[in-house]
């Protein structure tokens, strides 16, 4: 029978008590080394989720960001107001925005930190919808959807990252899914806004959200992590204190996340080279690569038209349709995330992903043999369905998770921006030559090249990628170092 006592400790300026457990010495007196006792809170965990919905409006504005192009370039068409080559750029700016806002939210995060980077992501997600809303002409248009793609870049390298060093080690998969879920959800607000208001009102309705995080923001802590890299040990509890119920032990907590913080090292961009970052660097990449090579821009794009072809109506209600299938399989994600763990959902997401897109290729190759739309329209609509269910359940939002927690807390701006980076160029690259490529090899054989992608993305994370549910990111930081089994 083991019994447990306080035992009083001194590590690294900490001083206090700790509870540990020994072992019975009658029953086991060849192993009396202690160790610590897991404790587990039972308390509410609201404070954190606060925290987490504030820090969710930037990624609702990014998604609204993306939706706002597809009703609001019909309209802009028709107005005489954009040329069809020029929604084209329109529509690309988000993207070139990202590739310069990525980068430079990496490096605002390690300076200022996690907070005032995401409080410093509603400018330019304010002004840039001024622009757009008011500033007459396609330069207030251009500029506007610029300065939107920038604040998407800095979305997307800051939440990750607050949402990872700000979360309990039980919900971290969960709030961690909920970006993505924000994403969808501000995609699906963006298409159904289209069906009521115009273009000009949209863009209004899209500064709301950027001032609600800009204020709500304000009421939440920074990250305990980045206060303690930054020696600010007394500030780091009252954070957790902030994060955490009322009758944590936060002091324990903060020492037990110093202990995992390497305080005297300094980062610097040659550390690439070994292999504790450039292993988590080298998984991160590749799953971004995947993520945009799996066809969800292909796709997004044919969706009116297989709607159309079997026979379901509008096109407006056809992207409200996948906007809200997005939304319903990323719930369900966050649902599943810290139960099923990321690498099964993943892989189970790849094959569905990969199937589906199969049996899309084989539709469009009927269509080009001569078959009638009808014919295989609802088995098109079907597949829709299936792979964007796959995306939200595993490549939309597992991702970014996996960026946030895998990379060390000195390096982890400077390496989620080279992951972000790499998303948003493979975005742009997909994006940009996705009609070249259709036009060249044909719409059956695009479909069959990004099956083969998601194919290759199922081996790559059976073989390469590690399980982080319910590891503490130290844990997981150790495991890359060699110094841990616990991730199998």
């Amino acid at each position: 029978m083991s019994f447990v006592q306080k035992a009083a400790i001194t590590r690294k300026g900490w001083t206090g008590t700790m509870e540990v457990e020994e072992l019975d010495p009658e029953k086991n007196a060849l192993s009396p080394t202690p160790r610590l006792v897991s404790k587990k809170h039972d308390g509410s965990a609201c404070r954190l989720i606060f925290a987490a919905t504030c820090a969710f409006l930037g990624p609702f504005s990014f998604g609204y960001s993306i939706g706002y192009s597809s009703p609001a370039l019909p309209e802009l068409e028709k107005l005489g107001i954009l040329t069809r080559s020029q929604s084209g750029w329109f529509g690309s700016l988000l993207t070139v925005g990202a590739l310069i806002g990525g980068p430079f939210g990496g490096l605002l995060m390690e300076k200022f930190g996690r907070r005032t980077a995401m409080k410093f992501t509603s400018i330019p997600f304010f002004f840039g919808w001024l622009c757009i809303a008011f500033w007459s002409g396609t330069q207030g248009l251009f500029f506007g959807r610029f300065l939107c793609g920038f604040a998407s870049g800095l979305v997307t390298v800051s939440v990750p990252v607050y949402i990872a060093e700000t979360s309990t080690t039980s919900l971290r998969g969960t709030l961690g899914a909920g970006i993505q879920l924000s994403i969808t959800i501000g995609i699906l607000a963006s298409y159904s806004a289209g069906m009521y208001f115009q273009w000009s009102d949209m863009a209004i309705i899209g500064m709301i959200p950027a001032c609600l995080a800009f204020v709500t923001l304000y009421f939440v802590p920074e990250t305990p992590r980045w206060l303690l890299l930054n020696g600010k040990k007394l500030e780091a509890v009252a954070s957790l204190r902030q994060l955490r119920y009322e009758h944590a032990d936060c002091e324990d907590e903060c020492r037990d996340i110093e202990e995992g913080l390497d305080l005297k090292e300094q980062f610097t961009w040659s550390e690439f080279k070994k292999p504790e970052l450039s292993r988590p660097l080298m998984i991160s990449v590749f799953i971004m690569i995947f993520q945009q090579f799996s066809g969800i821009n292909a796709i997004m794009f044919y969706t009116v038209t297989i709607f159309k072809n079997a026979g379901l109506g509008i096109s407006e209600l056809a992207t409200v349709l996948v906007g809200a299938v997005q939304v319903g399989g990323t719930f369900v994600s966050c649902l599943l995330m810290d139960r099923m763990g990321r690498r099964r959902l993943l892989i189970i997401a790849g094959l569905s992903m990969s199937l589906s897109l199969l049996v899309m290729g084989w539709c469009y190759h009927k269509l080009d043999t001569g078959s009638s739309p009808a014919d295989v329209g609802m088995i098109s609509v079907i597949c829709v369905v299936v792979y964007i269910l796959g995306f939200s359940l595993g490549w939309g939002p597992i991702p970014m998770l996996i960026m946030s927690e895998i990379f060390p807390s000195r390096a982890r701006g400077a390496a989620s921006s080279i992951a972000v980076f790499t998303n948003w160029f493979c975005a742009f690259v997909v994006t940009k030559e996705f009609l070249f490529v259709q036009d060249v090899f044909g719409a059956a054989t695009t479909f069959w090249m990004f099956a083969f992608f998601c194919a290759c993305s199922v081996m790559f994370v059976w073989r390469k990628v590690p399980e982080t549910k319910g590891k503490s990111l130290e844990d997981i930081e150790l495991f890359f170092l060699g110094k841990s089994t616990l991730i199998v």
